[in-house]
Parts: C-alpha cells; sequence; structure tokens
C-alpha cells in the first residue's frame, strides 16, 4: 500500500503542574489560542490543554498534559529538547524582546541557527521555546494568526517550527525518521554548544520550518528525567484517515511495537517509540476541533469527546475548575 508523504509537524505536548498558570502565560504572554481544553484520554483525571492559531490548524498546535504534582525536569539526552514556534519576520523578534522583558520571561538573545534568526526563551517551570522567523522560509504554510490575541497579528505565533531531538545514538534515529518516516537530510549546521557535532536538519513533505527535524547528538549527558516543563511527545502530519490506516499496517509490517490506529475524536492516532526512546506518534489532520463547539467559543468549555460524554459529572468533580472564558 502507497502512503503519502508525512507533511511536518503535527502537533507536540508538554508536561504542566499548573494549568491555570499554564494557560495564563500561554493565552496572556504568547497570545495563542486555547482551541480545546479537554482531559488526558489515557487519564481522564487530568487536563490536556491545546494551544494554537486561530482555529487548530494542523501544525499549529503546542498542547499541555497537567501532572499536578510533577517534579523538576533533569534535562539531558534522548530527549525533545526544544520546541520551536513559528513568527512571521526578523521583525516580530524585537517585538517579542522587548514583550518578553516587560512580563519577566527568561531569554536568550537574538542568534541565526541554520539561516534562520531566533529567539530562545523558557516559561514559568522551564518548558524550552524557541521562536523562529519565517522571513524566508519556503516550505509548508503556517496557520492563520488568531485575530483576538493579545499580540498584534503581525508578531504572532501561527505555527509549529523545527524540533530539536538530542539522542544518544543518532544513526538509530536518523534509520527511523529516513528509511521508515520518508525524512530527508537536507542540511547542517554549527553545533549548539562548543565541542559538539554539527547538529543535523531533516526534512518531509514540503519541508521547511514546520516540516523539520533537528537531530542533536549527545554522548556527554545522562538520560532526561521529564517532569514539569519536559516534552511528552511530537506528531506528525498523516493526511487522512485512509492514510493513517495505511501507516498502521506498515508499522505493524516491519516490527516496531506501537498502539495500534487510535481513535481521538480530534484526530486519528498511532503512537510508537523511536530506538533512543522517544515517542512518536502520526496525527490525521482531521477532523479538527470544531466537532462539538462553534469558532467563536473554541476552548471555553470543557470538551469530552462523545465516549468519555457518560463519565462527565465523575471526570468534572475530579478536575479543578478553570476559567477559560475569553
Amino acid at each position: 500500500m502507497t502512503r503519502k508523504p508525512l507533511k511536518g509537524q503535527h502537533h507536540v505536548s508538554a508536561i504542566t503542574a499548573n494549568a491555570k498558570e499554564n494557560y495564563r502565560f500561554y493565552t496572556e504572554i504568547l497570545g495563542m489560542r486555547l482551541v480545546k481544553k479537554s482531559i488526558n484520554q489515557d487519564d481522564p483525571s487530568v487536563y490536556h490543554l491545546f494551544y494554537a492559531d486561530e482555529r487548530g490548524n494542523p501544525g499549529t498546535d503546542l498542547t499541555f498534559f497537567e501532572i499536578p504534582h510533577a517534579g523538576q525536569t533533569y534535562p539531558g539526552t534522548n530527549s525533545i529538547t526544544a520546541t520551536s514556534l513559528r513568527v512571521p519576520n526578523d521583525a516580530a523578534l524585537d517585538y517579542w524582546k522587548t514583550r518578553f522583558t516587560e512580563y519577566g520571561v527568561e531569554y536568550d538573545e537574538i542568534t541565526r541557527h541554520s539561516g534562520r534568526a531566533t529567539l530562545s526563551f523558557r516559561d514559568f517551570e522551564g518548558q524550552r521555546l524557541i521562536l523562529v522567523s519565517d522571513q524566508h522560509d519556503i516550505g509548508v504554510k503556517g496557520g492563520k494568526a488568531w485575530e483576538d490575541s493579545p499580540v498584534p497579528v503581525e508578531h504572532a505565533i501561527y505555527g509549529l517550527g523545527p524540533v530539536t531531538l538530542t539522542v544518544s545514538r543518532p544513526d538509530l534515529t536518523e534509520k527511523v525518521l529516513t528509511s521508515i518516516m520518508g525524512f530527508k537530510e537536507t542540511r547542517q549546521y554549527a553545533p549548539l554548544e562548543e565541542g559538539q557535532k554539527p547538529v543535523r536538519v531533516f526534512e518531509t513533505g514540503d519541508g521547511g520550518s514546520g516540516a523539520e527535524i533537528h537531530l542533536e547528538e549527545r554522548r556527554d549527558l545522562d538520560r532526561e528525567r521529564p517532569g514539569r516543563g519536559s516534552v511528552h511527545h511530537v506528531a506528525f502530519r498523516v493526511e487522512d484517515e485512509e492514510d493513517m490506516h495505511k501507516w498502521v499496517e506498515y508499522i505493524k509490517e516491519i516490527g516496531i511495537p506501537n498502539s495500534g490506529f487510535v481513535e481521538r475524536y480530534y484526530f486519528r492516532s498511532l503512537y510508537f517509540r523511536e530506538p533512543n526512546g522517544i515517542l512518536f506518534e502520526l496525527a490525521t489532520d482531521g477532523p479538527g476541533f470544531e466537532g462539538d463547539e462553534s469558532f467563536e467559543t473554541l476552548g471555553e468549555r470543557l470538551s469530552l469527546p462523545p465516549y468519555f460524554e457518560d463519565q462527565r459529572a465523575e471526570i468534572e468533580a475530579k478536575l479543578k475548575p478553570l476559567d477559560t472564558k475569553q
């Protein structure tokens, strides 16, 4: 069965210990829209929050599982060590420096990586984030910035950029990316830390910022111990459910342990780990987030997939109230 190429990043899912403060940071400071307030479908006792462009277009979602007692993250290898967020141009980074100073956000100086201007920063839990300028990007399109955001549209975040994987055995991750998932290595750039090997760039689909994985080799670090402020998994875009079933069969045929087809209601998924232990997800572009809420009211109420509706009272009783009315 012929499978269509993966189209780029679909979403990145991370961990927070504080849903209320997380909501404040990503909506009031970063200006992203909360497009879905839902639950972790594998643990309905905790929130799953989706921040994105105006309607949660595929390739724009940064999501968080709330784990209230999550401990500190001890950064290390065999993990997702940076998530990039796309902004329109280089000038937007100057706006963000000023904004970060105003709000007391920890950030680094603007630098260039792989030909793009970037601005690294951390959220209140140390989540490792990078704003990346799309000024010279010609690859997969980003989403559409939310017009009601507190950040002006001309500077707003409107999609996911490159995701950095830091691993101890890059040859094994490379094999999965290229031989199985169809990525191509396109270039390298200077290491993030002196004395290390260059970072390798892999692209899929139409390429560009929204379809890149950056692979960093680090053999001098211990394995990361995840907690609040760490990344749980990265998901890649599959065209539709028909193609997803082809991916499920293919991953099964080549003997990679996997979840099989998973119904998430807002999209359909498949999960597996690459050899260094990083969790990958494949996720369909649709159906999207407007099946149970209107565009105007996205994220304002607790949304439960239909197969959880009969548990609503029990689920709501266990969750701390979180006011997300816009």
